[in-house]
């Protein structure tokens, strides 16, 4: 399974190109990875890192034009959807993004899950993600399911790539989580969480948006 900035490297036109990154927080997202590569690169979030390359603020208030945008893991709670997304698509033609699917989670996933989870607390390690899915649902409601992004995301765009990737071992962060989900998955026994997105601005969102 490859990385979401090998997959964006895979996607993106070759640099020097313009690439603003929707939801870098405060780690700052791929943006020095970007640079690195010879991007023009700038990243955008209210949790922002301070520095020339960042902005701290809602993508909705930006102004600009660049050859991509990319999007790790922010979409799933954009509100209003439909707004948000015609206004990244009149940003760019170029769309790349990261997500999870949060409602493909089942019960064979989630007992795996919180049962991985409570084993690396027992060996002294503290997981990046919740105990309890239960508990995490309660506190994030309203995130939009994956079908209805999907749809979104394709009304404004044609789909150029389409991922399935593991997830869930990114909130565990165990030594062999990632092997592990990968097999389990192969094998069928529970979804894949994470997908991987690429898509181009198709002419009829062009136009819309250049009539706005």
């Amino acid at each position: 399974m490859t990385d979401f900035a090998t997959f964006v490297f895979d996607q993106l036109p070759p640099p020097p190109r313009r690439v603003l990154e929707v939801g870098c927080g405060d780690a700052g997202g791929l943006v020095e990875q970007l640079l690195e590569r010879g991007y023009d690169v700038l990243g955008v979030d209210p949790r922002a890192p301070r520095g020339e390359r960042f902005v701290q603020a809602d993508f909705r208030m930006l102004d600009g034009k660049w050859d991509a945008v990319v999007a790790g893991r922010v979409l799933h709670h954009v509100n209003p959807l439909a707004e948000g997304l015609d206004r990244l698509a009149s940003f760019a033609p170029l769309l790349l993004v990261d997500e999870f699917a949060s409602d493909k989670i089942d019960s064979p996933a989630q007992d795996w899950y919180e049962g991985q989870h409570r084993l690396l607390r027992a060996s002294g390690a503290e997981p990046l993600g919740p105990p309890s899915l239960d508990e995490w649902r309660e506190r994030h409601p309203g995130l939009h399911p994956h079908d209805v992004l999907l749809r979104e995301l394709r009304a404004r765009y044609e789909e150029v790539a389409l991922e399935w990737v593991p997830y869930l071992s990114r909130w565990l962060g165990g030594p062999a989580s990632a092997a592990l989900e990968q097999t389990l998955v192969d094998a069928g026994a529970i979804p894949a969480i994470g997908y991987r997105w690429a898509g181009s601005r198709t002419s009829t969102t062009r136009s819309s948006a250049s009539s706005r």
